[in-house]
């Protein structure tokens, strides 16, 4: 199946964003996110899955458990999983982006497969313990069916036991700390920005203007937001077993507090 061009699409716009995105707050939680997906997911680096508290093995073969990072822009987090031990994967539609993180494992000499693809076309049968989605990546396909869609492949990709865990801009928490425009200064660029909620805030509306050396680039994009029982319901309607929510990588609880919403949907 084809998909139109949509706006996360645009190749140059990633480029000119990426130090933007991904200043020293987002590279210096690396090690608490993949400390929070290795526990969530219940893996450890020996092959073995914790159920009930007791290790059962997954894989006999002397890698670790296999994870696929979904949306893995410059494979911030891929690459860290494979560090430790795991067998990573990423799946990105961002050329630059994927170049960017084969280059980096190559002089790491770490062994991690980089997939150009759309992750509604994205499927591996039964192959991965751990699958996730990461820093606000899910929403922002046209249709709700797309969003359905992509928790389906997920699924379909993970083995018996295995996790898919979403890490999003929960609804509750856009509410809560909702800003209709501000600007700041970040890796050379003045960056305006502009929100508005959209349908009783099913969606907020955002355009994004980077200025840098006399030059204006504008991008408007819509993104979808999912309450934390919206977002477990339709995880449950895409068949996962069961689905737990947290307010934080420590596990705290999705509450007044909440940092961000992680959603994790057992098969």
């Amino acid at each position: 199946m084809a998909y139109r061009e949509e706006w996360f699409n645009d190749e140059e716009f990633w480029k000119q964003y990426a130090p933007i995105m991904f200043d020293e707050k987002r590279w210096s939680e690396v090690q608490i996110v993949a400390d929070g997906v290795t526990r969530l997911a219940g893996l450890n680096l020996y092959g073995e899955k914790q159920v009930d508290n007791k290790p059962v093995s997954v894989r006999s073969q002397a890698s670790g458990p296999r994870i696929i990072d979904l949306c893995c822009g410059f494979g911030r987090i891929t690459l860290e999983l494979a560090r430790r031990g795991f067998e990573a994967a990423g799946v990105d539609i961002t050329a630059s982006y994927l170049e960017t993180a084969r280059e980096d494992a190559a002089y790491e000499g770490l062994d991690i497969e980089f997939i150009q693809d759309d992750v509604r076309h994205f499927k591996r049968k039964n192959t991965y313990e751990a699958a996730v989605n990461l820093y606000n990546s899910f929403g922002y396909f046209e249709y709700q069916t797309d969003d359905l869609l992509f928790l389906k492949n997920a699924l379909y990709s993970l083995r018996e036991g295995g996790a898919f865990i979403i890490d999003v801009l929960g609804k509750e928490i856009a509410i809560r700390d909702y800003t209709e425009a501000e600007w700041f200064e970040r890796a050379g660029f003045t960056v305006l920005t502009e929100c508005m909620p959209v349908d009783s805030w099913a969606s907020t509306w955002n355009r994004w203007i980077l200025i840098k050396g006399g030059k204006r680039r504008e991008k408007v994009f819509v993104q979808r937001l999912y309450a934390a029982s919206e977002l477990r319901t339709m995880m449950y309607q895409a068949g996962f077993s069961a689905v737990e929510l947290y307010g934080n990588w420590d596990e705290s609880p999705y509450d007044n507090d909440a940092q961000t919403l992680i959603a994790v949907g057992r098969k």
